[in-house]
């Protein structure tokens, strides 16, 4: 049981303890009560509001309140004092003591440590990447990428099962053009000059495919009408470029568990029923959408199409399912394949692009109507990244063919790299990528400052075991406060595993660890002046195994962290 857990326990036992006193009545909602440390270090260790929260209902005074539960809690073997601020915050210093338990408590859980069981219980389904199949992975997905896999990762180590899902665009008009695209190429492999014309992806990638169609075809579709080929050629190049967006996002170890098809799910009626679904309720109905805003009376021509009533849900107006030709409207597609995931999970997670903002609110609208308000559904913008390469622009355009590929990056500057960098940011706000810094060994670059102050631990211990120390059996009392002062925020990492599952918000992870590498690197220098306070002294060997049972158990905190970033804890640097 971590610190934090552990005095939830002794607030609640205090709560019980007034209760049976009759200081408070009896099923009082807790569930608002936190403990969390002090904005103001100098306040204390640890903070409540157990008493803010509760007196009103119990209608008490709050600071009075917070008198009755100080006296309780002063009664604890690890508190130094406890005391109240304000209208009724309660501050708590603890011994010493209690943090040395807290180290020991990092060794004991070892890789566990900072797990949780928070979501036992819930199923959570994250739809991520979802690039339409039409090439290769750029850059331009790789952030939104990143983001799902490290959040799916925090949302497991945070006691959550997990579905991690890949959505196949492949009944659009986007992929007709990549099947006459792969045309071209086919016809290309089969010896014919040809010219990709604008409209159509001119990328080098589809000669493979088109030579793949030549070999499997031969001349049979060089002349024939499109009608003849184009679902046969659609079928294959998606295909193919599915095969290649694997292997890509092989390169940043990301695996989905679920690759569900967009073509399939309206082959299997899936729309249908999900219109029917959302009718029986009245919440799509035949009308006719209002002019465009500036169309001239001639230029638009009414007609009756299935709406669905977003403005129920604060949209500004309601959103037709399907077009005026009887195909499905993105919207509509969407409709049936989240009514699909909400019925294999308990919440649901979209990573999409930042210019999809404007149709989250409709979509959350709908998996509300769809699901009556019982499946959580949540939707993460991610801004694009700019791409730098000494501070100067890389410029990338899809349809020119001229663009950078994830797996160049990934190889560039290799995929630790990569993720960690996708996470300094929070991922609805602008990020810049230069190659030059993002490898840079300094200070400011986090990802290199987090894998130093591990790099440092594993020197540290590789140097103390040849001297023949071990931190086995270490007396931690040898531990100051300013060492246990590295304890205490290293015990903050349950409690920012949990906050940042329930934001979904994996950043804080990598904000967290780099807070943590920069206070022990403080520690850690201090050495450079004062010979007495490095971590390994020779002559004192008692010191030593203090202070390198306190390294290991940071090191220990990163190497968690950076599991659930999907970055390797190097021991060298290179």
């Amino acid at each position: 049981m971590t610190l934090y857990i552990r005095f939830a326990a002794h607030i609640d036992a205090a709560l019980d303890a007034l209760t049976a006193a009759g200081t408070l009545p009896a099923g009082l909602d807790r569930r608002n009560v936190t403990v969390e440390p002090p904005r103001d270090a100098s306040h204390g260790d640890l903070a409540t509001n157990a008493a803010m929260v509760l007196a009103k209902p119990a209608k008490t005074n709050p600071r009075m309140l917070a008198e009755a539960l100080v006296g309780e809690l002063s009664k604890l073997e690890d508190v130094a004092s406890a005391s109240v601020a304000g209208p009724g915050f309660i501050n708590l210093k603890l011994t010493d003591d209690a943090w040395r338990g807290e180290l020991a408590a990092v060794h004991a859980a070892g890789a566990d440590y900072g797990r949780s069981t928070q979501g036992r219980g819930i199923t959570v389904n994250i739809e991520y990447v979802s690039a339409n199949p039409t090439g290769p992975m750029h850059m331009g997905h790789c952030r939104g990428a990143v983001v799902g896999d490290a959040l799916a990762a925090l949302l497991e180590f945070a006691g959550h099962r997990v579905i991690r899902e890949y959505y196949v665009n492949d009944a659009g008009g986007q992929v007709d053009v990549l099947a006459r695209s792969a045309h071209l190429r086919y016809r290309e492999a089969l010896g014919e000059a040809v010219t990709i014309p604008e409209g159509l992806y001119p990328g080098e990638y589809l000669m493979p495919v088109g030579q793949a169609l030549a070999a499997e075809f031969g001349d049979r579709f060089v002349d024939a009408p499109e009608s003849d080929w184009l679902i046969t050629f659609r079928t294959r190049a998606v295909a193919a470029m599915m095969v290649m967006i694997r292997a890509d996002l092989a390169l940043l170890g990301i695996e989905h568990e679920v690759f569900s098809s967009e073509a399939e799910l309206q082959a299997l009626g899936k729309p249908e029923a999900a219109e029917a679904e959302l009718r029986s309720r009245d919440l799509v109905y035949d009308g006719v959408l209002e002019a465009p805003k500036g169309e001239m009376a001639d230029d638009w021509e009414p007609v009756e199409l299935p709406l669905f009533r977003s403005t129920q849900f604060g949209d500004d107006q309601d959103r037709p399912i399907k077009k005026s030709n009887g195909s499905w409207t993105y919207f509509g597609a969407d409709l049936a394949y989240h009514f699909q995931k909400s019925q294999t999970a308990d919440q649901l997670i979209d990573i999409w692009g930042a210019d999809h903002g404007g149709t989250v609110k409709r979509i959350v609208a709908a998996v509300a109507a769809l699901t009556g308000g019982k499946t959580r559904f949540d939707v993460k913008l991610v801004q694009m990244v700019r791409l730098l390469r000494a501070g100067e622009p890389v410029k990338m355009s899809k349809r020119s063919g001229n663009f950078v590929t994830l797996a160049d990056v990934v190889r560039e500057v290799g995929k630790d790299v990569v993720r960690f960098t996708m996470l300094t940011r929070r991922s609805d706000a602008q990020m810049d990528f230069d190659f030059a810094k993002v490898v840079e060994a300094s200070k400011d670059n986090p990802v290199f400052y987090v894998q130093y102050a591990h790099a440092r631990i594993a020197s540290l211990h590789r140097r103390a075991a040849e001297a023949g120390i071990a931190a086995v059996s270490a007396d931690l009392s040898r531990l100051d406060t300013d060492e246990l002062a590295l304890v205490q925020l290293a015990a903050q990492f349950p409690r920012i595993v949990e906050t940042a599952a329930t934001a979904r918000e994996p950043h804080r992870i990598a904000f967290y660890l780099y807070d943590l590498a920069a206070a022990f690197h403080a520690l850690w220098n201090v050495g450079n002046d004062r010979p007495d306070r490095r971590f390994l002294v020779v002559e004192d060997p008692g010191a030593t195994a203090a202070r390198l049972s306190l390294a290991d158990a940071i090191g220990q905190i990163i190497r968690n962290g950076l599991g659930i970033m999907g970055v390797e804890a190097v021991s060298e640097m290179k």
